[in-house]
């Protein structure tokens, strides 16, 4: 299950393992994968503290970080160049109106959502920047990471040639063959080419229609497919496809590894792919999720309607903690892909890698076979 990719970057298994989690990143790089956590969470020195428990868990095998620095967000030219974080989250607050707080409000209170402790801080504008993402960036490659990947939008030219300059490769995902050949003008080494079907932030087009499309407008760029990915079969479609592996995500979610809760790992194991939608109700950009009374209720006629990013963002993160901290089950979601139908049963992270490349292996052959009739 070798390809070009996975051989330049000396790992077993082109599976590329995309995850909040730093046990899910550990147990798939420790597997024969390629773990990146996703930082977008975590202030810089929580990040330090996770890439450190990784460094120590790892030892050695190469794995990556995902950062998010969109192409264009609102209020961005409102910010001073040299503003602080505190600074940009107090000018990008003032924007949010009174009408989306006042509506945040009625739907918690409509399902009793208790307020959080008074010495809860909630962050709510991490790296939704370029400038907030900047200082994630410098402690990521101050550790021994072999991948920068952005989610949203080509990484500026100077971050690209900094993680270069620490041979790191950088990785971006994309939705079109447009945001794909772009990102190769930027001097991106890898697409990742992340179809409808994918959960988190996704375009339109449908990942057997999207991955081939890419690989040859960007060859010999090395493309890796997302979207709907989450065994054997699939991982062969892919690389039939023309990809040279997969950046899965959502299958993680399940895992043994996994921090979810217990409710939510329940909901995911019960829910099937419709029961899933392509919603600006986290972020303000369309994101797939689990289907909750939360994002009916951004759909529903009384609703003021979804702000831009960050601002949706910054304006529902702490009613999404207040959420996650409740037992109100009809309103806790996550960003999940359709691939949830598969998602039946809780496993350990390696058990997925071994299972997605057995599944590989008995779909090569029975392609083989085929060849020989």
């Amino acid at each position: 299950m070798k390809t070009r990719l996975s051989e330049s970057l000396g790992i077993e298994f082109p599976i590329f393992a995309f995850s909040h989690c730093r046990d899910v990143v550990a147990a798939v790089t420790n597997a024969g994968g390629f773990g990146v956590l996703g930082a977008l969470a975590f202030t810089p020195e929580q990040l330090e503290i996770e890439l450190d428990w990784i460094d120590a868990h790892v030892t050695g095998r190469p794995y990556g970080v995902d950062v998010v620095m969109p192409a264009s967000y609102a209020g961005s030219g409102d910010l001073p160049p040299d503003a602080s974080n505190a600074e940009m989250a107090s000018i990008l607050d003032g924007l949010i109106p009174a009408r989306h707080r006042a509506y945040v409000e009625e739907v918690l209170d409509r399902y009793g959502v208790p307020p959080l402790p008074p010495d809860e801080d909630v962050h709510r504008l991490l790296g939704w920047t370029h400038e907030g993402a900047r200082p994630l960036v410098e402690v990521a490659l101050e550790h021994p990471i072999k991948l920068l990947a952005n989610a949203l939008g080509p990484p500026p030219p100077d971050v690209v040639q900094q993680a270069h300059e620490h041979g790191v490769v950088v990785a971006a995902l994309v939705g079109s063959v447009s945001q794909a050949e772009s990102q190769v003008r930027n001097g991106v080494d890898i697409i990742v080419a992340s179809g409808y079907e994918a959960g988190g932030h996704t375009g339109e087009i449908t990942s057997m229609v999207l991955v081939p499309d890419v690989v040859d407008a960007v060859a010999p760029v090395p493309v890796l497919a997302a979207g709907g990915i989450g065994d054997g079969r699939q991982v062969a479609a892919a690389l039939a496809l023309g990809a040279e592996g997969v950046w899965c995500g959502s299958i993680w979610l399940t895992t043994t590894e996994s921090d979810m809760s217990p409710k939510l790992v329940s909901k995911l194991l019960s829910a099937g792919s419709r029961d899933t939608a392509r919603s600006r109700a986290l972020t303000g950009k369309p994101a797939r999720q689990l289907r909750t009374a939360w994002t009916e209720a951004w759909e529903a006629p009384e609703s003021p309607g979804t702000l831009p990013m960050p601002l949706q963002y910054m304006l529902t993160a702490g009613a999404q903690r207040r959420i996650a901290r409740s037992d109100v089950e009809e309103l806790q979601g996550i960003p999940v892909g359709q691939i949830v139908s598969r998602m039946n049963a809780v496993k350990p992270a390696r058990q997925v890698v071994f299972e997605m490349v057995e599944g590989f292996a008995g779909a090569a052959e029975r392609l083989a076979e085929l060849l020989e009739t």
